[in-house]
């Protein structure tokens, strides 16, 4: 290879080196601006989260209460998340309801009619004894059973389930949701700004995490 030649290699280089930091750039505003317009996406309820609210990095989770995958991934994945990275302060991990039917929908209003201290305790409840309420021929009856574990009554349940209020704003919260994130099935899980795919093992969400808090 002559000089010349050299010197349009060298100068091919730069640009290509150049419009591949330009992509990542881009990539990291894109993302930044997502995650932005996510933490503004909170609730109307107000929303529900575990950790340190100025840990480095957020992830946020859109779930349904009867969606299997979820199920698997609050009690196969998130229990490692939260001793590694929330309790240790470096995530805040963010929850919002996203009900595929009706009776997720209902579960949902049940976990928010409860304190919010019993919260995320009742939340896993639900999910550990999915399959028991979501497929019972009278789920009612199974997730009042759930329901008095952290201390509702059948007078709570009955009131609870009918709070028109409080079935419209989840409802309206996630149909948002759907439109402004793209969000078209649960898990969704975006890790700051950054969509993950949920149904990944422990490994690949911790590659993920790791990344975005830049170890």
């Amino acid at each position: 290879m002559n000089r010349r030649q050299s010197i349009i290699a060298l100068g091919a280089a730069g640009l290509m080196g150049a419009s591949f930091a330009s992509q990542r750039s881009f990539a990291e505003e894109e993302a930044a601006e997502v995650a932005k317009r996510l933490l503004d996406a909170a609730s109307p309820l107000g929303d529900r989260s575990l950790g340190k609210a100025d840990a480095p990095v957020v992830m946020i989770e859109y779930a349904s209460a009867t969606c299997p995958h979820c199920a698997e991934f609050h009690e196969m994945v998130l229990p490692q998340i939260k001793s590694e990275y929330i309790e240790t302060g470096k995530v805040r991990f963010i929850f919002r309801e996203f009900p595929l039917d009706q009776l997720a929908l209902g579960a949902f209003m049940l976990t928010r009619c409860i304190s919010e201290d019993k919260y995320f305790a009742t939340l896993d409840l639900m999910f550990q004894k999915q399959k028991t309420w979501a497929q019972a021929k009278n789920p009612a009856d199974e997730l009042f059973k759930v329901m008095q574990l952290p201390g509702m009554d059948q007078a709570g349940f009955e009131a609870c389930v009918k709070r028109e209020e409080l079935a419209k704003a989840i409802v309206e919260s996630s149909k948002k949701a759907a439109k402004d994130f793209a969000i078209k099935g649960t898990p969704a899980i975006f890790i700051n700004g950054q969509f993950i795919d949920a149904h990944e093992d422990m490994a690949s969400v911790k590659i993920a995490l790791d990344k975005a808090i830049g170890q």
